[in-house]
């Protein structure tokens, strides 16, 4: 009985519009970070290597000395230090487009919130209310 309500608790959950708008979030951001990478990688870096001088960050490493304790014929250890500035320009033109995003979306709602309230029913005359009481007065006798 508590796994049937275990289920049912959890498909409720799951097929709420949060839910699945986190989701779709999530499979979209990831798509988007793959096409910065790759604007990054293929259209950004070359032209900044070629600019400092032919440097193909990729190829940018650090080797570290050889562990004399290490058994023959061990490749020695490499710090990949390119590959680490370029997942920071890629954070950084990430992080900017969200960050756009929620300004987007914030000045959307802001509009949404200051939409005009709808204009009252204009009140009657003195007149008009005038007349209403004699109206009402000639139906009660």
């Amino acid at each position: 009985m508590a796994k049937n309500s275990f289920i049912s608790d959890f498909k409720a959950f799951a097929m709420k519009g949060n839910v699945v708008d986190m989701a779709v979030g999530v499979i979209i951001g990831g798509a988007f970070g793959k096409i910065v990478t790759s604007v990054v990688n293929d259209i950004l870096m070359p032209p900044i290597g070629w600019v400092i001088g032919g440097v193909n960050f990729k190829d940018l490493t650090y080797t570290l000395p050889l562990n004399p304790l290490a058994a023959e014929g061990t490749e020695p250890a490499t710090i990949a230090y390119g590959a680490f500035i370029q997942n920071i320009i890629d954070f950084i033109i990430i992080a900017f487009c969200v960050f756009l995003l929620v300004k987007l979306i914030a000045a959307i709602s802001r509009k949404k919130e200051e939409a005009p309230a709808p204009k009252p029913a204009p009140q009657p005359s003195a007149e008009e209310k005038l007349l209403t009481e004699i109206r009402d007065l000639l139906k009660n006798k």
